[in-house]
């Protein structure tokens, strides 16, 4: 069973208020209207309005980590979240550094990829598709290889909607004398990284994510002695940490142009996202969206590929069903055209797809899903959504 969340809409949240789909994907996301309506307006990047947007922006996004002895700073970039992971990864290890990396699924190699660009050494943990990294193995690799200066972990692999034991992760990175960064692009906002409880050098993440922004800009949260030690480190010019920063706190200004409709949009995603009761109820939330939608396609006999434990609150994957009848893009379309957009499955060893949690989406929304999936399996002549035994076994590994 599912842990109960504590939390429950009393109102259903408004629908899109142009008919348009609800997005359930990792982000870009469904957004309130309220969002979307503050992109009506146009800002000068120079003129003082936005530069007290841009101040209100960093201080509302710090508060949500607890730094109560400012230690640390926020740092808005330009672009997408791989925009922003390259940009931490560029500034904060030195040329002459080591990352171990921390991959379950493609994020993770992502990261990997981006340490061979920008040509900073690393090692790998790689996990394959979905088993967590965990704090043992971490020690043991940081034990057996002294170079390792950085470690990188996901905070949730959406590409198999695993939350990865981040704080476990920490203990280990910091008991061995060295530095965690975290990519916490699909989790930050709905799940705590307290800075207070879980210690890490920096963090990325996205406006598009469970802030319930638009795209356009991703943020690093850092020390603020990470920050200084980067100077003149990044092999980038618009993707250096340290003269963002250095910028942003000489003139209150981005040094390119900001997506100036995407930040006004933020703050009022940020506004809203306080109103919900913060990091607490925007999980609560999100979790409850889990429960109903994942109670509900299990009863239809779809399974998830991940047990309980490690379910995060962000999107969650299911085997595709055995039925012969069953084609995922046939299933894509038919739900599309129920309201509702999935996402298409990551994993290398069986097919799947995924339904995500987050956005402005509730339980009552979560209830439609399931009917809409139960609709089109009908539709498709699919009588048992049960997958193949094939991907029972695959599941049954991460058991063991």
């Amino acid at each position: 069973m599912l842990a109960e969340t504590k939390f429950a809409a009393t109102k259903p949240l408004d629908a899109p208020a142009l008919g348009e789909p609800y997005l359930l994907t990792p982000g870009p996301l469904t957004t309130a209207y309220a969002v979307k309506q503050a992109m009506l307006r146009d800002w000068g990047s120079w003129d003082g309005d936005f530069r007290a947007m841009t101040a209100e922006l960093r201080r509302r996004l710090l508060a949500l980590t607890g730094d109560s002895r400012d230690e640390f700073d926020c740092v808005p970039m330009q672009g997408s979240g791989s925009f922003c992971v390259e940009a931490m990864l560029g500034s904060f290890v030195p040329k002459d550094g080591k990352v171990l990396v921390l991959a379950n699924g493609a994020y993770g190699l992502r990261a990997a990829q981006t340490m061979q660009y920008i040509g900073r050494a690393y090692t790998l943990i790689d996990k394959g598709d979905y088993l967590p990294p965990r704090g043992d193995e971490v020690a043991a690799a940081l034990k057996a290889d002294p170079a390792i200066t950085h470690v990188i972990a996901i905070h949730c692999e959406t590409s198999s909607g695993i939350l990865n034991p981040v704080a476990e992760i920490s203990e280990a990175v910091y008991a061995n004398g060295r530095k965690l960064l975290v990519d916490s692009m699909s989790a930050f906002g709905a799940i705590p990284l307290d800075v207070n409880e879980i210690r890490y050098e920096a963090m990325v993440s996205s406006a598009n994510k469970c802030i319930e922004g638009v795209p356009g800009f991703g943020f690093v949260i850092a020390r603020k002695s990470e920050l200084e030690a980067a100077k003149g480190r990044s092999h980038s010019l618009s993707l250096d940490v340290h003269a963002q920063w250095a910028n942003m706190n000489k003139t209150g200004q981005w040094r390119y142009t900001p997506p100036t409709h995407v930040v006004a949009a933020f703050l009022e995603a940020l506004r809203l996202h306080e109103a919900e009761g913060g990091v607490a109820g925007r999980g609560a939330r999100y979790a409850l969206n889990r429960d109903v939608m994942v109670a509900g396609m299990r009863a239809l006999g779809f399974e998830t590929l991940l047990k309980d434990r490690w379910l995060s609150p962000i999107i969650v994957t299911f085997f595709n069903p055995a039925h012969p009848n069953f084609a995922f893009d046939r299933f894509y379309e038919l739900m599309k055209d129920k309201g509702f957009i999935i996402y298409p499955g990551k994993l290398t060893v069986v097919d799947s797809f995924r339904i995500g949690c987050i956005g402005q989406m509730d339980e009552h929304v979560m209830r439609r899903v399931v009917e809409a999936a139960s609709q089109s399996l009908n539709e498709m002549g699919v009588d048992t959504a049960a997958p193949s035994p094939a991907a029972i076994a695959e599941r049954a590994k991460l058991a063991a």
